[in-house]
């Protein structure tokens, strides 16, 4: 079976008359030697260590070890029960537990990399606010990590999920379509819809840039995960209306490996440009860690001097 491209995953899909989950599975159970049972019980404890790490983060605030994010996730999950919201209730629980899952990785607690820890709050996010809805039963759940594992493992294989080879859309956008593309199989879609929704929520993620202030998975890494869970909800709406991409899933796809190539290293996950370049980034670096910059009012964005990288698992499933 071949996971590089989508129209293949769509194909095998469809000529077998079975779900992309169910493909995943099969591969899993074929490279591993495990049995099926075996692979989805795995599967189910990769879930309850995201439902964990939601739960953590809305509970109560979750501060990081530098002290520039947390608390976000529980703000707003207090939010949603206000009655003059303009996003739903369930968009902004999504939204909640998505940040509660950055915000937990922050303060270095466990979750479940998908398909980075910089990304690894918007599957969580979506599908166990999915769970929290009552539609569906914690089985349906596991089923939809697999679509969003065969959805990542085609990205991976023809672009990247790595910041620093193709910036956040590589990140946040790659989940962010798996997430769409999850939530669509787990809502009754077709094999096709499902590349759809991924298809149109990465092309919305296209030219994201990783610009992590001071070089840690904080700023602006935690907000764009809240904000992404929306637009995999959204994308994966669109795509069960009947909504296609105008560009085929694939070439949107190649066209954000391209676009990853053609992006300067300054926005490339190295903490040297974008956000990580104003003047407040820059400020925020030396206080975390402890330097001495005095940046003049005014001062342009800094393009030159060299920053700690960002460290984060790039494999999908790691754990941290």
């Amino acid at each position: 079976m071949s996971f590089t491209r989508l129209d293949d995953l769509v194909r095998q899909a469809e000529t077998s008359n079975t779900s992309i989950a169910r493909l995943m599975i099969a591969v899993e159970c074929r490279q591993s030697g495990l049995s099926e049972a075996q692979v989805i019980q795995r599967m189910a404890g990769q879930f309850d260590i995201m439902e964990q790490a939601v739960r953590r983060g809305i509970a109560k605030p979750v501060r990081s070890r530098t002290g520039l994010t947390g608390g976000d996730a529980y703000r707003v999950h207090r939010y949603l029960t206000q009655a003059n919201t303009f996003v739903g209730s369930e968009p902004l629980r999504a939204m909640a537990y998505a940040l509660a899952v950055s915000e937990v990785n922050a303060a270095m607690g466990r979750i479940v990399a998908t398909p980075t820890a910089g990304a690894a709050g918007i599957l969580p996010g979506v599908l166990v606010s999915a769970l929290d809805s009552g539609r569906y039963h914690r089985d349906d759940l596991v089923f939809a990590l697999f679509t969003a594992a065969a959805l990542g493992l085609v990205i991976a294989n023809s672009a990247s999920i790595s910041g620093a080879a193709g910036g956040c859309q590589a990140e946040v956008g790659s989940a962010t379509a798996m997430a769409a593309g999850a939530l669509v199989e787990l809502a009754g879609g077709t094999p096709s819809m499902v590349s759809h929704a991924a298809a149109l929520a990465l092309q919305n993620s296209l030219g994201l840039v990783c610009d992590p202030v001071a070089g840690l998975v904080e700023v602006p890494c935690v907000v764009r995960n809240g904000l992404h869970a929306i637009t995999a909800m959204a994308a994966s709406d669109m795509a069960l209306a009947g909504v296609q991409s105008v560009i085929p899933p694939d070439e949107v796809v190649a066209a954000m490996r391209q676009i990853g190539n053609d992006l300067p290293v300054s926005l490339r996950e190295t903490g040297i440009g974008g956000l990580a370049g104003t003047p407040t980034g820059r400020l925020l670096k030396a206080k975390v860690f402890g330097e001495e910059e005095l940046i003049p009012e005014g001062t342009p964005p800094c393009r030159t001097s060299a920053s700690m990288p960002a460290g984060r698992a790039e494999e999908a499933g790691a754990e941290r």
